[in-house]
């Protein structure tokens, strides 16, 4: 009977252990274009965003929060490896409508935080916009990921109509029909459903990158309704399809919980670059997307672990989206030390309180090889800006929304951060291809001026 009463306690023990060291799921959520006061975490008060709202609230929000590059391709490649997309050359958008080139785009030597999970046991699905390589030979499903649904290309109507290869939805390869599409937000969502349901024996990633709120500005009623009160009309489309991603989330969330997934469930939010010019807000930081100041590449970033980490928090110091990557590793039960590729850390450490320093004391950014680029150390940002030869030079405690430029005042500070830039730099290769976005950051620039140049002129004109 002892022996008996032994073996059921020893087992209950074993099963308790067990459960405790059950590997979390981890949800990476991916909004396209989306500026950082475009939540009510940061200060929206147009734009509903409730369910963001509550699950930031009840996790740890990053108000220093950024990513490694101003604008869409190369923020994935950043984000997805876990390494500076400099150093394997993808700095740039892809060139528009080109899916014949297998040398264009994140190459499969780069080991993706898919391939790492997958290696730890968990299912792994991609989900929304890829933008990583156009090619077959680069799609999600060659590159660690389980399952896919999503389109390869930069941008898509939001109705899932199809316009050529890179503008079509595939379900792990096969075109799915556009009768059984509906609003792409909400489909994206249904597919994240989709998968939670699954509830096999493995934990799960799911990389649900929404392709919201990036242009065409299209919505159906019920989210417009949302924003009606909004008389800016373009403020009020786009606002909706901000709504529609925060309905999303927020039936995600439920079925987390409906699930009983919830608490061992890691959530990160975050949008892969900065507000666009028009229809975000990126206040009170400078610039928008393209850019280096704040505006292009700081972004509402937060997480959400009940498990595993501290809730109700703001975390001030500077994270990167590359820390996503060793992150996630550190949670699955892996020693993200032994990937020596990766260019993030784990912020495991620093949020629980285990580390008190800064997770990041330099931070770097670059664009098409060197046309622009910009160096973050301690508290100065240095800034060489597209078609400009002038550096600027901004002490960010002082002066956190980038105002003055103080490069005149202090050459030796401007010779520091721009060596440690060309060091950092040093151990990157050449960008792949030309970058589409390219001409449209200098006319955008030219526009400027001519803008502030006409309203000098008494006639107008």
């Amino acid at each position: 009977m002892k022996t008996i009463a032994t073996l059921i306690f020893s087992l209950f023990i074993f099963l308790t252990v067990q459960a405790q060291e059950k590997k979390p799921n981890i949800i990476v959520i991916l909004t396209d274009d989306q500026g950082w006061a475009d939540v009510g975490f940061n200060g929206a008060t147009d734009i509903p965003t409730p369910n963001l709202d509550r699950l930031a609230a009840n996790g740890m929000i990053f108000s220093n929060g950024y990513v490694s590059h101003p604008y869409c391709s190369p923020s994935r490649a950043g984000l997805l490896t876990g390494r500076y997309q400099a150093r394997f050359g993808h700095d740039c958008n892809m060139p528009y409508g080109d899916d014949n080139d297998a040398t264009v785009g994140t190459p499969l030597s780069e080991k993706m935080i898919s391939e790492a999970l997958k290696e730890q046991g968990y299912r792994t699905s991609a989900i929304g916009k890829w933008h990583l390589g156009d090619h077959a030979s680069l799609h999600p499903t060659q590159q660690g990921f389980d399952h896919w649904f999503g389109f390869v290309g930069g941008s898509m109507n939001h109705w899932g109509k199809r316009n050529g290869p890179l503008q079509t939805i595939v379900r792990n390869g096969v075109p799915v029909p556009e009768n059984e599409l509906h609003y792409l937000t909400d489909d994206f969502t249904d597919e994240a459903i989709r998968v939670i349901n699954q509830n096999d024996d493995k934990p799960f990633f799911i990389y649900l990158a929404y392709n919201a709120p990036h242009a065409p500005d299209q919505a159906p009623e019920n989210y417009l309704k949302q924003t009606e009160h909004i008389e800016y009309g373009g403020r009020s489309i786009y606002g909706a399809m901000v709504n529609a991603v925060d309905a999303g989330v927020g039936r995600i969330d439920s079925t987390l919980a409906a699930n009983g997934m919830k608490e061992n469930t890691i959530l990160v939010y975050l949008s892969d670059n900065g507000g666009r010019g028009q229809y975000a807000d990126n206040r009170p930081n400078r610039g928008y997307k393209g850019m280096l100041f704040k505006g292009g590449v700081k972004v509402p970033f937060f997480i959400s672990w009940p498990k595993g980490l501290p809730e109700g928090r703001r975390y001030d110091r500077v994270v990167s989206s590359l820390d996503i990557f060793p992150t996630a590793l550190e949670a699955a039960g892996a020693n993200p030390s032994k990937e020596k590729q990766l260019d993030g850390v784990s912020l495991i450490p620093y949020l629980t309180g285990k580390k008190n320093s800064n997770p990041h004391d330099e931070l770097f950014w670059r664009a098409v090889g060197g046309f622009e680029y910009a160096s973050r150390v301690g508290n100065h940002k240095l800034y060489k800006r597209a078609n400009e030869e002038n550096l600027l030079l901004f002490d960010l405690k002082s002066d956190p929304f980038e105002r003055k430029d103080i490069a005149g005042d202090h050459p030796e500070l401007v010779k520091k951060l721009d060596k440690a830039y060309r060091e950092w730099d040093a151990k990157n290769i050449p960008h792949g291809w030309e970058d589409p976005h390219q001409e449209n950051v200098i006319k955008e620039r030219q526009v400027w001026k001519a803008q502030r140049e006409k309203a000098m002129r008494p006639n107008g004109k």
